[in-house]
């Protein structure tokens, strides 16, 4: 898909805003986070995560890219493994013709995964800066300094997301994996390949525990994407999946196509493979096999019959255990759900709750962008089971609750 073609599809305006000059880390960076104090009961929370939850500012480097010096060749397919792109499938998409003619003219393979922010799961991908840019339109692939940027360690957001990620007051953005909260300055706001929200350097893979080189952005020039991908589909396994970056429909993604969502840290033993179908109205059909796998129905204390994530499911039940013997049953009125596999309203960012990993309580008296009226204790014994509480965040959701961490009963 040619330049104009790719501006047309995501309807956006082709600018990139750059923010204040990178920050360094503060004087007084803060302390590793300590766990709650123990619960109330006999049963206490235990991480399963190694050792106490830090927040870490040293961010890695990659050579600055230099000036653009090829030509921008804009994206038209995606493919994106489980696993690492074995590389003679690499090399057989690299060979891949039409009617004698080369249907891939250039591709780029990178690390992509999906990372829990707040209400959010961002796409992130982890590129050699002076590679991706290429495939990215015309404005954002020159823009030098974004790209300096990203190589220097900082994060590149997608420009749609600009005023709707949480961001600290010096501009960093928290991505949690496991034990770790990784803070990044965000460098640029700019559009980037396909349905990605955020890039980093490729030196950030391993920092969050990313799966290395499992997608590919495709160019296939002159050539129709749609063939080169009947041909494609012949050498990829069910591990992989591939859709068409010029296949609109609803919020710029094709309905026809199973997409995939491979994310880190907790997430990754919750989550595993998450393939999903688009059926409009913001709502997707996560794969049968996938629901059958890892979401269950269960009668739990104060909240009734309740359908989530089975990995999430015991520790929402020791904390309503918590929450009705310390006497605070009464708080807990009602809840609005758990698993809606949905996207974020206007947006192709998937929420929590597609996971079956997060959970509305008493929805109306805790309105987003409000302090709502949940009790602190109970939001201390919720935190004390392993949820974030999203009255925390910079945009309030007081009723929402999200796993944040695996923790077991001991």
């Amino acid at each position: 898909m040619g330049v104009a073609q790719h501006r047309a599809r995501r309807a956006l305006v082709c600018a990139v805003a750059l923010v204040g000059a990178a920050c360094a880390a503060p004087a007084d960076e803060p302390e590793d986070e300590t766990s709650n104090a123990a619960s109330s009961t006999s049963t206490e929370p235990s991480s399963t995560t190694s050792g106490p939850v830090q927040i870490m500012y040293e961010r890695p480097t990659v050579d600055p890219p230099g000036e653009l010096d090829a030509s921008i060749v804009g994206d038209d397919l995606l493919v994106i493994g489980s696993e690492t792109l074995p590389e003679e499938l690499v090399e057989q998409i690299g060979r891949i013709q039409v009617r004698g003619e080369p249907g891939v003219v250039a591709m780029h393979q990178f690390s992509l995964t999906q990372i829990p922010v707040e209400n959010k799961v961002l796409d992130v991908a982890a590129v050699d800066p002076a590679e991706y840019r290429r495939f990215t339109v015309s404005d954002s692939a020159q823009l030098q300094d974004q790209w300096d940027r990203v190589a220097g360690g900082e994060v590149a957001v997608a420009l749609e997301l600009k005023g709707r990620v949480p961001l600290d007051e010096e501009e960093y953005l928290a991505f949690a994996t496991g034990g770790t909260t990784h803070k990044l300055h965000v460098g640029a706001y700019g559009q980037q390949v396909g349905t990605i929200d955020a890039v980093v350097n490729e030196g950030w893979a391993e920092e969050l525990g990313m799966v290395r080189g499992n997608a590919l952005v495709i160019s296939t020039g002159g050539v129709s994407p749609q063939a080169v991908n009947e041909r494609l589909t012949k050498l990829i396994d069910e591990r992989t999946t591939v859709y068409g970056l010029d296949a609109v429909a609803e919020y710029g993604l094709d309905t026809d196509a199973v997409q995939v969502a491979n994310t880190v840290g907790t997430f990754a033993e919750a989550v595993g493979v998450f393939r999903y179908t688009v059926i409009g109205g913001g709502r997707i059909a996560p794969e049968p096999a996938w629901v059958r796998e890892h979401i269950v129905t269960e009668t739990l204390p104060l909240l009734g019959k309740i359908t989530c994530n089975k990995y999430m499911m015991p520790q929402l039940r020791h904390a309503m255990e918590e929450i009705a013997f310390s006497g605070l049953g009464p708080e807990i009125k009602y809840h609005v759900g758990c698993f809606y596999p949905r996207f974020i309203a206007g947006s192709t960012t998937l929420s929590n709750h597609s996971f079956g990993l997060a959970i509305d309580i008493n929805s109306l008296e805790n309105q987003r962008g409000t302090v709502g009226e949940m009790h602190p204790q109970v939001v201390d014994i919720m935190k004390r089971w392993g949820f974030a509480w999203g009255g925390d965040w910079n945009y309030t959701d007081p009723m929402h609750f999200e796993l944040e961490r695996i923790v077991e009963a001991r």
